[in-house]
Formats: structure tokens, sequence, C-alpha cells
């Protein structure tokens, strides 16, 4: 029987057990104390044992493509050197650690995000295809401020081509592995998603063709990183409401891992999502004491464009909360399914808390498991996961941890009863690692 403490390989590269900590938002940013930042958010992962540990979504561009506030920019060669100091960091307690690389596409801040898009007026959305009617619907209500440039042949390839050069500076610091966002509706998704790509060129129309964006993205990263680990989530757009007629179901993404592996993607990570940035990338309940928190108002007012669409956001938010609620492994259905068409590693994330059932879904629904949120609440999760076979995440999938982060603020737990149930875990000695 496989168990979380089994070790693994990816890829080739071995880790010391199956848990992984599954890319989060870390608020670094780019700035003086970047590095500092992302070492005090990753390490405690490793250093608590954590088996690999996963850098969340960096953008392989210097402007535009940024899908929420803080994330780190990864175009700059001087600043990602820099990042050797983390690697060294994770490296020391025996994990492993991957960068992940996003480009937002339509989903970027300067569609979305009212006073950014006010600070930055010129941006323009990389789009994969004219947007669907669905989003200049919203246009026009002035809820999104659309002002696309549709990527051309030429320069579908020079994006693929800034992840691999993303990738190989990443490896030059000593990464070890690359993990590429493809779902959550960034740029990879619309290039998968029928309800985003109408292309008409090779990287559109059917299923096959839709496919050889994150193919080529592939093929640049072994071009120019060399035969570094590679993984990717890919979505099956399930959750789509009902109004949007074409998206990808499973059936879909089951072919699209086939595809990928046999490409020579090192693990796949299937998740169901929807074709809109919204409640079913992290389920569980509203977030009441969040959109309540005074901290955080002016900042909601900010992002949405007033106070009175902040407050038609957060109803939609809780109409959403109801339509996805916490489920433990709620991608399971959809791994399982991968795993038995595939020959690589299948990672499952979603709703994971106990290890009796992480225990349970490995060797048969997966290969690993990944928490996010939990290491919000936790930071040293790990030690308590992998010495008890009975333990289970504080996380309470409230989500007042994420809500703020439109604000810049963050991700952290802010639920005074998980705190105080990980202040009495802290007090007992739970996260003290036996080496």
């Amino acid at each position: 029987m496989v168990t979380l403490s089994d070790s693994v390989s990816v890829g080739g590269l071995e880790l010391s057990n199956r848990l992984y900590r599954a890319p989060l938002l870390e608020c670094a940013g780019n700035g003086p104390a970047a590095v500092d930042r992302l070492i005090a958010e990753l390490e405690p992962a490793a250093a608590s044992g954590a088996g690999l540990v996963c850098q969340g979504a960096t953008v392989v561009r210097g402007e535009g493509g940024c899908a929420a506030p803080g994330m780190t920019r990864v175009d700059d060669p001087t600043f990602v050197a820099r990042l050797s100091d983390l690697v060294d960091r994770v490296h020391a307690h025996g994990s492993r650690i991957v960068m992940q690389l996003e480009h937002g596409g339509l989903r970027s801040m300067e569609t979305w995000h009212a006073g950014y898009r006010d600070e930055h007026p010129d941006l323009e959305q990389l789009a994969v295809s004219r947007p669907p009617w669905q989003l200049r619907a919203l246009d026009r209500l002035g809820l999104l401020s659309l002002s696309t440039r549709v990527l051309s042949t030429a320069e579908v390839r020079e994006l693929a081509a800034d992840f691999g050069r993303a990738a190989a500076r990443a490896v030059d610091a000593g990464y070890d592995g690359i993990h590429i966002a493809g779902a959550n509706m960034g740029i990879v998704q619309q290039f998968l998603s029928p309800f985003y790509n109408r292309r008409d060129d090779e990287f559109g129309g059917s299923l096959d063709s839709r496919v050889r964006f994150p193919e080529l993205v592939h093929d640049e990263i072994r071009a120019r990183a060399g035969d570094v680990p590679l993984l990717t989530k890919v979505p099956a757009e399930t959750a789509a409401p009902r109004v949007v007629r074409r998206h990808l179901d499973a059936d879909d993404a089951v072919r699209i891992c086939e595809r990928l592996a046999d490409v020579g993607f090192d693990a796949l990570v299937p998740v169901h999502t929807s074709t809109f940035w919204d409640a079913s990338i992290v389920r569980g309940a509203f977030p009441e004491r969040a959109w309540n928190d005074e901290r955080f108002r002016s900042g909601y007012a900010e992002a949405f464009g007033s106070r009175r669409r902040a407050r038609a956001v957060a109803f939609l938010n809780r109409l959403q909360a109801r339509r996805f609620p916490a489920a433990s492994g709620w991608n399971a259905d959809l791994c399982r399914r991968v795993r038995a068409a595939v020959d690589v590693p299948v990672l499952l994330e979603g709703g994971l808390r106990e290890r009796d059932r992480i225990d349970a879904l490995l060797g048969e629904a997966c290969d690993l498991a990944g928490m996010a949120r939990p290491f919000y609440a936790e930071p040293r999760l790990p030690a308590r996961l992998l010495a008890d076979g009975e333990a289970a995440a504080v996380c309470e999938s409230c989500n007042n941890c994420t809500v703020p982060q439109v604000t810049g603020a963050e991700g952290v737990c802010r639920t005074p009863a998980v705190l105080r149930r990980r202040g009495e875990l802290q007090r007992q000695g739970a996260y003290d690692r036996e080496v």
C-alpha cells in the first residue's frame, strides 16, 4: 500500500515523500525584499518535510500578464539569479522546488482590476482570439475593461519562447523543475479551451490543434532548459456556467493529458475548473469575515471600480459558494481517469485535508498529494501530516485568506478559530520535525 511518506520519482527527480505544497500566490513581487519574502513563505514547508515545494505563479514577461497583485515576474535574469538563495534554503532541508510559470492573458489585472487599469491605461491584454461575447457584454456593463491584442502566429511562438527563457533562468538558479500554470483561466487554458480559442491557424480549431501551444511550450523549455522535470495543470471546464456552451469536458481533459504525456511532460495535475475565475478554483464557504473587514473595503472598491461594484462581486461570490461547497479531493475522479490513461505521475489537488483520506487515494487515484490554502493556516503542516496517520489540516476552507488578495494583501489565515487551533498544536510541539 502506497502512503504519503513513501518516496517517489517525477521525471527522474527523487522526492522523499509524496506530499507537496501546491502553487499559491506568495505576494512577494519583485522589490528589494522579494527573495526574503519568498524564503519566509516557502522554506517552512521544506523545513517541515514536504517532498516538493511549488513556487506559485510567476509571470514570464516584464509587462502585463499578472492575474493578481503581488505576483513575481521572472523576465529579469539578475533577479532570477538571486532566487538561488531560496533554492539553497529549500535544498538544505532535503526538499525539492519547482517554479510555476504563468501568463494571465484575458485574466490579467489589466482586464479586471479597475485601479491597476487606471494606472496602466496603455496596457493591452494578450488574447488567443476575439474575446467571447460573454466577456464583451461584461465590458459593455463596465465590469471588465477589454483592450485586447489577438496574438498573431508569430507572437504565439514568441510567447512560448518566453516560457522557455524563463525556465532556463530558473534552472540556472538551481530550480529542480518547471510547473506550467495550465489551468485557472490563464493563457495556457485559454489556448486549450474552445470557449476562448477560435483561431484559424495551427494553434486553433480542433482539440489536437489547441493542444499545440502547451506542446510548443514544452519544446521551447526542452531546447533552452534541457531535460528538466516538467509538470503542468490540465483543465476540465466542467464547472462552466450553462450560458457557456463550448468548453472542455472531462473526456477532453483526459485526451489532453494523453497528448501531453506523449510529447514529454513528466507529470500532470488534472483539475475541474470553469471558463471564468470564480469560486470553482478554491471551493468552500463564503468568506463573510473577509468581505466585511474594514481594512480591505477601500481596496475592494479600488479593485472593482467602486463600493457598489465590490458589493455586487461579493453577492456573486456568495451565490458561487453555494454552488461549489468544500469537498475532500474534488479532483479525484478526474485524476483517476487520467492515471488509467497515462504512464506519468498524476498529482491530486483540491480539498485534501485528512491524512487517512490522502493515503486511501494514493496509488489508486493519484501518485502525489498537494495542498495549497492549508499552508496559509499551517506553514509547517507537513511535520504533522507525515508523522501522524490520523492527522488533519486545521484549514476550514472558509476562504478568508484568498479574497483580500485582490487588494494586494498577503495570503494568510485570518480565521480566529483556526489560528487558535494552530497555536494549541504549536504549543504541543506538533510542528517539531524529527530529522
